[in-house]
């Protein structure tokens, strides 16, 4: 069964070919050689961004903070790098576009290579000096405003230099993300799974975000934006369009801990590689460019696939509008809400004041930040993703009285010593079934609950999905959904498997 499609496959005119003949002039071309071509801007008093436009065919608006150079010409240099055995089609693809081998390709070899001054970002788009002179006024927690600024004035100028580019998005009602669904078919078909839950909060803020920073800066600049125009449903959607297609570069590891993630940035060509958890290529980032690599061998024919990470089905969905079959998705995951596991150990408490002192424990467990009111447990295939959360929680909500008031009085929480691998080993599938009795209680009745929240049962799931007739009937939605809940009902229930008594 293949993957969902991101990307749509629609009927009508096909701009597949002025999007590759733009790359070309960018500096990215799939070919068998490697071209140098000089472009001449003639221009007096040309002005050069310190992050270099996408063209030099344009004046940057606004001043800003770019040098301004006298000079009769610029000469640009672009390197055109090309490669024989990768192209983009539309046909043969699980999505309208994606990359195919021409022949067979080795592990390790380069697929194709875009360089920095292809890629459409703040530092990029021809409002640069616009969104650098209210950078204060942009600040926000996702840090994409910036970015969806530039893509709201580019998307809609018919002289942007990246309208071939974006016109592979002509419709972006095309989009299929959950947000787009109605309120009631997403908690009728995605019950459950925690995609309702995060598409409220998704919509909330978006709109408080539209509201309270992006509308009072594009009505004080009324030459590039229009409020008519660039609505708050156009950048809902455009916020969709980034999720789904956009890239964050990765801090090198020193800098992990001291740096705010990069912002994202459009990647032309390789945002139109489609996703599966065992993919074949990967994009690793140089100062100077981008480049595709395989890891694996190719055959020819082959759809070309990248990873958008160790996605869960449930994160697929809710970022990208679609979904792997549950039983080729590697990374699936199901989440357990930290409130079952108490609403378990609430269930053996016996007296008031065993629940007086479930209560000290699971505040002592809020203040080691092991827990908290709409934090979860992660299982995935192979056993638990938080281990040190769940085994930690589970040791001391199974504490007897005087270990509970020893493990307080002398601080042990911030002296705990529980080896890594020895809670990693615990809490996987070989480790589970020997778990102690109360231990394994409490996982079993947490998953139980978390189970009974869906709103279709397993057992009607698993044979809707084995009827070939029924299941093609269903709706592109309903496949997903299905594909989503079944995946985590299945990891569920062999969490049950794995500690009933």
């Amino acid at each position: 069964m293949a993957t969902d499609a991101k990307r749509l496959k629609t009927e009508g005119s096909d701009p597949l070919q002025s999007f590759l003949q733009w790359c070309e002039g960018v500096g990215l071309k799939l070919n068998n050689k490697v071209i140098t071509t000089v472009r001449k801007c003639t221009k007096t008093l040309s002005t050069i961004c310190k992050m270099p436009c996408i063209s030099h065919t344009y004046r940057c608006i606004g001043g800003g903070t770019h040098r301004t150079i006298a000079m009769s010409s610029v000469l640009m240099v672009i390197q055109l790098y090309s490669f024989s055995k990768v192209y983009i089609s539309n046909e043969g693809t699980v999505a309208e576009y994606g990359m195919l081998a021409k022949e067979d390709i080795d592990e390790g070899e380069l697929l194709f290579t875009i360089p920095r001054m292809a890629l459409l970002h703040q530092g990029t788009t021809k409002v640069l000096a616009v969104l650098e002179e209210g950078k204060a006024s942009l600040e926000n927690t996702s840090g994409w405003v910036p970015l969806l600024l530039a893509l709201m004035y580019e998307y809609t100028s018919p002289q942007s230099h990246w309208r071939p580019y974006l016109s592979l998005w002509s419709d972006f009602t095309a989009l299929d993300h959950p947000m787009f669904w109605s309120k009631d078919e997403r908690d009728r078909l995605l019950k459950g799974t925690g995609i309702p839950e995060a598409v409220d909060t998704d919509l909330t803020n978006i709109q408080k975000e539209y509201k309270d920073i992006v509308l009072p800066f594009i009505t004080l600049h009324p030459d590039l934006w229009d409020p008519e125009r660039h609505t708050l449903d156009l950048y809902r959607s455009l916020v969709a369009f980034v999720m789904a297609y956009s890239f964050q570069e990765p801090l090198d590891e020193e800098d992990e801990d001291e740096k705010d993630p990069n912002p994202p940035m459009m990647v032309p060509i390789a945002d139109m590689l489609n996703h599966v958890s065992n993919h074949n290529a990967n994009l690793e980032y140089t100062p100077e460019c981008l480049k595709m690599v395989s890891v694996r061998s190719i055959r020819k024919g082959e759809e070309v696939f990248n990873t958008y990470g160790q996605m869960a089905n449930w994160q697929l969905l809710h970022m990208y509008g679609f979904a792997e079959p549950y039983q080729s998705n590697s990374n699936d995951t199901a989440d357990i809400p930290m409130s079952n596991v108490y609403k378990a150990a609430v269930q053996v408490t016996r007296s008031e004041a065993e629940q007086r002192l479930l209560v000290e424990k699971w505040s002592l467990l809020c203040e080691m930040e092991m827990v908290g009111d709409k934090g979860v447990f992660i299982f995935g295939k192979s056993g638990s993703l938080t281990d040190t959360e769940m085994y930690t929680t589970l040791k001391i909500l199974c504490m007897s009285v005087e270990e509970f008031e020893d493990f307080r009085e002398n601080e042990g929480w911030e002296e705990a010593d529980d080896d890594e691998e020895k809670m990693l080993q615990a809490l996987s599938n070989e480790g589970l079934p020997s778990l102690p009795p109360l231990w394994r209680h409490l996982v079993h009745a947490a998953a139980r609950f978390t189970l009974d929240s869906y709103g279709e049962d397993m057992l009607k799931d698993k044979v809707l999905l084995e009827d070939k007739d029924g299941y093609a009937k269903l709706s592109s939605r309903q496949r997903r959904a299905l594909q989503v809940r079944y995946g985590q009902k299945t990891i569920l229930h062999q969490l049950l498997e794995l500690t009933k008594p």
